[in-house]
């Protein structure tokens, strides 16, 4: 079976089927192999027929629950795993510097990449690996990735299942959710940097005062 037939997969692998390619998006590293957005569509319209093959309360509970297994099992690989790349022939290759850019970079945006990071293809296969290689908070890294999995996973299969039949929606789904996630992604980095960026400015202001 082709693995982007989709209409074929959700047919044969039904919810379960769905579930364990949600996990293995995350939870096994080669998520980026799998349509994930247009297959929760897909279910989405496939829920609204008048046979569905899962009932629709139960995929917008049992796919996200999937996804957060998913995150789960991405961040403890990156948590017990990453730390022996690390002090390994990686940590010479990239150096010590940007292991501390990413370190740095997930305990100021970290919240926001786990969540977002769920509706863009690759990101969401990568994002609980960095967390957990990065020692991003547990809770925090749990939180969000509750919340953003059933955003995602949930806010897609209803959007199937009231809009499937909307060809310009349905055809382009891809485009339609990262339009989505890039207006609101970028103007709340614009607005963390220019903070960040007054934040600098004040320390700076500060030392040289105290210097001064």
């Amino acid at each position: 079976m082709n693995p982007f037939d989709i209409d074929t997969f959700l047919a044969t692998a039904g919810l379960i089927g769905l579930c364990v390619l949600v996990f293995v998006e995350t939870g096994l590293l080669i998520g980026f192999i799998f349509p994930g957005d247009s297959v929760l569509f897909t279910a989405g319209v496939f829920a609204a027929q008048p046979d569905p093959f899962a009932p629709l309360w139960l995929l917008c509970v049992a796919v996200p629950i999937a996804a957060i297994i998913g995150d789960q099992c991405g961040y403890f690989i990156g948590r017990y795993f990453g730390k022996r790349v690390l002090e390994g022939r990686m940590m010479r290759t990239i150096g010590p510097e940007y292991v501390a850019r990413t370190h740095a970079y997930f305990d100021r945006f970290g919240p926001l990449t786990v969540f977002f990071g769920r509706f863009i293809g690759i990101v969401r296969t990568l994002t609980p690996l960095v967390a957990g290689f990065s020692g991003m908070s547990y809770r925090l890294f749990t939180l969000f990735s509750v919340l953003g999995s059933f955003a995602w996973a949930a806010g897609i299969i209803l959007l199937g299942y009231f809009l499937g039949n909307v060809p310009l929606i349905r055809d382009n789904i891809e485009v339609f959710i990262i339009a989505s996630v890039v207006t609101i992604v970028v103007p709340t980095f614009i607005h963390l940097a220019r903070r960040w960026h007054q934040s600098r400015r004040t320390v700076d202001a500060e030392r040289s005062h105290t210097t001064g």
